[in-house]
């Protein structure tokens, strides 16, 4: 018998640690960018996490099959979109990631990890979970690849190192063997180490970021700034923190850009050792309460779609901590719903939407 959909049927837990994150995210952006010009940047994020909650709640109502079925030309359109960031995209900081459509700035980017989830998961569903040849795992290699290859480009290594997540989650849930995933990674750390030989994909300050973490005292106001900083705030927040708006690495313009990259470490300045905990606690229930939905999904793209954002999800939430303490190098890897920014945040709800809508059609036949 058809059980009819309900928003009874909706995973309220998950959107309960899911707003309390966002609430942090939006007092701490505001003590952040306090007595800056930045400072109603808290306002515009309240705006943002607004917006993706209509389309969370939009898009947990079209069936995720009929999604699937969109992903080609979803795909393709954004190939399409990030040709036009290279060719007319906004350039900030030295690199073209944004295309500018009147007061807002879009991040095609951002968007492609949703597009990739749902490719990735329509691709492999469609195998049916049999051993993968490798001519089907070179192909999955380029649907990944080609939207890399285009934002890594613009430059922008840190979103183009989250796309590689979904291609890993896929193919492992997609079937892929023991001996094939070893001569993979035999192959994918010789290009690595040919990539970083050549000079010629990764600019010399992009080189500077990754291994300054190892030693940033070695260049202590070039490279290793942002890291020195980071850990110095991280610090002096003690077990229980300096207090709101109190940070004085965050209030004294110390700490780089606290209110997206760095979100973490004056977050921690402020509410000490306790409030990093509680906040990797709140990220630890989301991600178990993500791979709950995809065991229960009803069928395999369900579970593929669920999975391929828990591991985008866990990697930028890993990186960026990591960065923030030391452990990492700096990539720009926003901490998704605490960092500022609108398509991140945007992707993020429509992440959820698309696992809301996994988890309503369970029981439905």
């Amino acid at each position: 018998m058809r059980r009819f959909l309900s928003f009874r049927d909706f995973d309220w837990s998950l959107l309960g640690m899911v707003l309390l994150l966002c609430v942090l995210s939006v007092l701490e952006v505001h003590s952040a960018t306090l007595h800056t010009r930045f400072a109603s940047f808290e306002g515009k994020q309240v705006m943002w996490i607004a917006a993706g909650m209509v389309g969370m709640f939009v898009l947990s109502k079209i069936d995720y099959h009929h999604l699937l079925d969109w992903a080609p030309w979803a795909y393709v359109f954004f190939l399409f979109m990030l040709v036009a960031v290279r060719l007319v995209g906004r350039k900030v900081m030295g690199g073209r990631r944004w295309i500018a459509i009147g007061p807002i700035q879009f991040q095609p980017s951002e968007w492609v990890k949703l597009v990739l989830v749902l490719a990735v998961a329509r691709y492999f569903a469609n195998l049916g979970g049999r051993n993968l040849t490798w001519r089907e795992i070179f192909k999955a290699f380029a649907m990944v690849g080609v939207p890399m290859l285009l934002v890594v480009i613009q430059p922008d290594l840190g979103t183009t190192l989250t796309y590689a997540p979904i291609l890993v989650a896929g193919l492992f849930l997609g079937g892929i063997s023991f001996k094939q995933a070893s001569i993979l990674m035999l192959c994918a750390l010789s290009l690595m180490v040919g990539v970083w030989s050549s000079g010629k994909v990764l600019k010399p300050y992009q080189k500077a970021r990754l291994t300054s973490f190892i030693n940033p005292d070695n260049d202590p106001r070039g490279s290793g700034y942002q890291i020195r900083q980071s850990l110095i705030a991280v610090g002096s927040g003690g077990i229980w923190g300096k207090g709101t708006e109190k940070g004085s690495q965050t209030q004294g313009y110390f700490l780089p850009i606290p209110y997206t990259d760095f979100i973490f470490a004056a977050f921690s300045e402020e509410h000490g050792f306790v409030g990093a905990i509680f906040i990797l606690l709140l990220y630890f229930g989301i991600l178990m309460r993500l791979i709950q939905n995809a065991q229960t999904a009803a069928d395999l793209p369900g579970s593929l779609i669920i999975m391929g954002l828990v591991a985008v999800l866990t990697f930028q939430i890993a990186v960026n901590v990591g960065m923030v303490i030391g452990f990492m190098p700096v990539t720009g890897i926003p901490l998704p719903l605490m960092s500022y920014g609108g398509s991140s945040v945007l992707f993020t709800f429509l992440a959820l939407g698309v696992t809301m809508n996994v988890r309503m059609r369970r029981f439905v036949n």
